[in-house]
C-alpha cells in the first residue's frame, strides 16, 4: 500500500508538471489565434514571452552577411524553450541560404515568429536537390506574422518553362505542420511556388501579399498537396501561374476574399499526374475577384491511367474582371494530342453566382473525360458579358463535353444545348 502510495504521489505531481503545457497545445487553434496573430505582428506577444531576437544571435542587417546558421540557432532555442516564445525577425535586408527549421518543439504553442524585416537568397549558392529556401516542418503551433518580406529575387534564376526540368525551390515551405496561421506578410518574385504546403493540417493565410510578373514560370502563388483545412482569407496574388493551386489529397479547402491577377487563376489540380493519388474533396472558392487572368475557375487533370476522384466543388460569388476561361473544367490539360482519356473521376460540382466580363468567346468551357464522364455539375446564375477582341462572328458560347449540365437562373452566355 505503501509503495502504491508513492507511486500516486508521483503520478500527481508529473501531471502537474506536464498537463498545463499539454492542456495550452490543446486549447490553442487558428480559429482563437488571429487576434494573437495581431500582437506578434508587432513584436508584443505578452509578458510571460521569452523573445528570441536574431540579432541576439549574430544576424547582420546589412543586405550581405549570410544569416542561416544564426536564424536557425534563434529557432532552435525558441522551439527548445519550456514556455511561451517568440523569434523576432526586426527590420533591415537579412541575407539567406537554404535554411531548415525543424521541431517537434517543446515550447508552449504556439510558437511564435514576428516577422518586420526583408529575406534575400543567398547568391552563388545552390541548394541541395529538392530543397526548398525556407521550410518549417514537424511543429504543431506556429504564428509567423508581419510586414516582412521575403524576395526570392526570381528574377535573377527564372527561365522558360520546360518539360523535365527540376521544380525551381519554393520561397516558403511547410511540411508536417499543424494548427498554423501566416498573416499579413509579403512575398516577392519567388524562384518557384511562393507557398507550398504539404502533409499538413489547419492552416490559415490571412492578408497575404503575393506578386510576381505574369509571366514568371511557375510562380504558383499558394500551392497545396495532401493537406487538410487549409484556408486562404483576404490575400491579394498575382503571379505567373495559378494564384491558388489545390492537387493531390486536398481536402477542406476554403478561398474566400481572395483578389487573384495576373496568373492562371484559381485551380483545382492539376490532377492525375502521379501514381495513387489521394482524392480531392470539400473544396470552396468564394467571394474572390478574378483580374486579367489566363483562366477564372478551373478544375484541370491530365490525360493518363492514374485514376482518382475530386468532388464537393464549389465556386461561388466570384467576379470576372476581363478573364480568360472564367469557368473552365479541362481534362485535357497539357496533352492535347494523348489518345488516353483522364481517369479522374470530377463529381458534384457547383458554379454559383458568377459575374463580370471575358475576353474568350467560350466562356464556359466543361471538356471532361470520355472515360469518366463528369456527373453532378450545376451552373446557376452565370451572367458574363464579352468584352475580348475575338472576331465578332464567333457567338459568345458555352462548351460541354461529355459532361451534362443541370441549369438555374441566369445563364450569359447561353446554355449548352441539351
Amino acid at each position: 500500500m505503501a509503495s502504491l502510495g508513492l507511486v500516486g504521489i508521483i503520478f500527481i505531481q508529473f501531471l502537474g508538471l506536464v498537463l498545463p503545457n499539454y492542456l495550452v497545445l490543446a486549447q490553442w487553434n487558428t480559429d482563437t489565434g488571429m487576434e494573437q496573430a495581431k500582437g506578434v505582428a508587432t513584436g508584443t506577444g505578452g509578458p510571460d514571452v521569452k523573445v528570441f531576437n536574431v540579432l541576439d544571435f549574430g544576424a547582420k542587417a546589412d543586405g550581405t552577411t549570410p544569416n542561416a546558421i544564426n536564424f536557425i540557432r534563434a529557432f532552435k532555442e525558441a522551439c527548445n524553450h519550456p514556455g511561451k516564445a517568440m523569434m523576432v525577425i526586426p527590420e533591415g535586408e537579412f541575407v539567406l541560404g537554404s535554411a531548415l527549421f525543424s521541431g517537434p518543439c517543446s515550447n508552449v504553442a504556439p510558437l511564435m515568429v514576428s516577422f518586420s524585416g526583408t529575406l534575400l537568397p543567398q547568391p552563388n549558392t545552390k541548394t541541395a536537390e529538392d530543397a526548398d529556401w525556407l521550410t518549417f516542418q514537424s511543429i504543431d503551433g506556429l504564428i509567423v506574422s508581419g510586414k516582412g518580406t521575403v524576395n526570392g529575387q526570381g528574377e535573377k534564376t527564372w527561365k522558360p518553362e520546360c518539360e523535365n526540368c527540376p521544380r525551381a525551390p519554393a520561397s516558403l515551405k511547410f511540411i508536417k505542420v499543424n494548427n498554423t496561421i501566416i498573416s499579413g506578410i509579403n512575398s516577392v518574385n519567388a524562384k518557384g511556388f511562393h507557398f507550398m504546403i504539404s502533409v499538413s493540417d489547419n492552416i490559415w493565410f490571412d492578408g497575404v501579399n503575393i506578386s510576381a510578373p505574369a509571366d514568371s514560370p511557375n510562380t504558383d502563388g499558394i500551392h497545396m498537396s495532401k493537406s487538410n483545412k487549409i484556408k486562404i482569407t483576404n490575400c491579394r496574388i498575382g503571379t505567373g501561374d495559378d494564384c491558388v493551386s489545390i492537387i493531390h489529397g486536398s481536402t477542406n479547402i476554403t478561398v474566400e476574399n481572395v483578389v487573384c491577377g495576373p496568373g492562371h487563376g484559381i485551380s483545382v489540380g492539376s490532377l492525375g499526374h502521379y501514381d495513387s493519388e489521394a482524392d480531392v474533396f470539400g473544396i470552396t472558392v468564394k467571394n474572390c475577384t478574378l483580374r486579367n487572368t489566363d483562366n477564372g475557375a478551373r478544375i484541370k487533370s491530365y490525360k493518363n491511367n492514374n485514376p482518382s476522384r475530386a468532388a464537393g466543388i464549389t465556386f461561388e460569388n466570384l467576379v470576372m474582371d476581363h478573364v480568360k476561361n472564367p469557368i473552365i473544367i479541362d481534362q485535357e490539360y497539357g496533352q492535347v494530342g494523348s489518345s488516353e482519356s483522364s481517369k479522374v473521376s470530377i463529381e458534384d460540382v457547383h458554379f454559383t453566382n458568377i459575374k463580370g466580363t471575358s475576353v474568350s468567346k467560350v466562356a464556359v468551357d466543361l471538356l471532361c473525360s470520355s472515360a469518366n464522364p463528369c456527373k453532378g455539375v450545376t451552373l446557376t446564375d452565370i451572367d458574363l458579358k464579352f468584352e475580348g477582341t475575338e472576331k465578332p462572328a464567333v457567338p459568345f458560347s458555352s462548351n460541354c463535353t461529355n459532361v451534362k449540365v443541370v441549369y438555374a437562373g441566369i445563364q450569359n452566355p447561353p446554355p449548352c444545348p441539351p
